[in-house]
């Protein structure tokens, strides 16, 4: 088992290093950040300046490698626009990002994994069909106008809920609610074709011809079988939390780092930006490692091969 993760630590090194050489190239195609940072009644002498202050007149390899130095050790730069450490504003707002996640994640395999077993089990019941027009619907439904209303009808109309900001668990459960919708959708159907699929295998036909009970067939056998596609999904789900947090952070004003990177990249901070999406990057390959070793206990076969 040590093997096999650090195995895929090693490869989790250059899927980072691809990501912050791939960011580092498109934030710089967005334009040069000094028009926005300087009076446009200032000499051609004060942006020159400016832009030898910030660095920007060197070459494009020695940009990368100064970046590069500085990431290794947590120093992405200040921010151009806050003039504060770029890594200390993310650090700031990833404990709200990361509730968020974390809760919109929660919803979705607290809902999705029953809706799909049941589904399954009782396939072309009424139930059945619930789960999957429940499935249609968030998987239909764009992010943020299933937001809007959540805030119109809840928030506006029956004052149930806050409809924005971070005042206690109370401001989570709408943001949470809209965040998870489209994976709740998504594990739902994967759930429901995983264990059709597995309850017609032969070990399950065998495991009931045994007498056991029609529970410990479906949970100890079928269900944990049926598991490792939907543990792959879930992990890219959680992944994708942290990218579409930013819509739903802005429509919610929630104050975590989605909120921070729309006004960075209208900014062009490119610090901030970097350090945001270098922030991610190592979340995401934190989260496929966890997959990984939930490969090798679900399925020792993984682990050997």
């Amino acid at each position: 088992m040590v093997q096999f993760i650090i195995r895929r630590l090693f490869l989790s090194i250059f899927v980072i290093l691809g990501v912050t050489i791939v960011v580092f190239a498109v934030v710089r195609l967005s334009g040069d950040p000094t028009g926005l940072m300087i009076s446009p009644d200032a000499s051609a002498e004060d942006v020159a300046a400016l832009r030898h202050e910030m660095g920007f007149d060197r070459s494009i390899p020695l940009q990368f490698w100064d970046f590069a130095k500085g990431a290794v050790r947590g120093d992405f730069g200040d921010s151009l626009r806050y003039r504060e450490p770029a890594f200390s504003l993310v650090t700031e707002r990833l404990a709200a990002t990361m509730k968020l996640t974390v809760a919109a994640l929660t919803i979705a395999i607290c809902v999705a994994i029953p809706a799909g077993v049941i589904s399954a089990v009782k396939r072309n019941s009424i139930w059945d069909r619930l789960a999957m027009f429940f499935a249609l619907f968030g998987q239909s439904m764009p992010v943020f106008w299933f937001g809007i209303l959540l805030i119109l009808i809840v928030s506006v109309q029956l004052q149930w809920l806050p409809s924005s900001g971070s005042n206690g668990p109370r401001s989570l459960i709408l943001p949470a609610v809209t965040l998870g919708l489209y994976s709740t959708a998504r594990i739902t159907r994967l759930v429901r074709s995983e264990m059709i699929e597995t309850i017609s295998q032969d070990f399950v036909r065998t495991a009931r011809a045994k007498g056991l009970r029609d529970r410990v067939v479906l949970y100890r056998h079928a269900f944990r079988n049926a598991l490792i596609p939907v543990v792959t999904v879930i992990g890219i789900e959680a992944g994708g939390m942290l990218g579409g947090a930013v819509i739903t952070e802005t429509v919610f004003a929630w104050p975590g780092i989605g909120q921070l990177a729309v006004r960075a990249i209208f900014n062009r901070d490119y610090p901030l930006v970097q350090a945001i999406v270098f922030t991610i990057a190592c979340i995401f390959v934190l989260i496929n490692l966890l997959v990984d070793v939930l490969y090798a206990y679900l399925d020792p076969r993984v682990k050997l091969a």
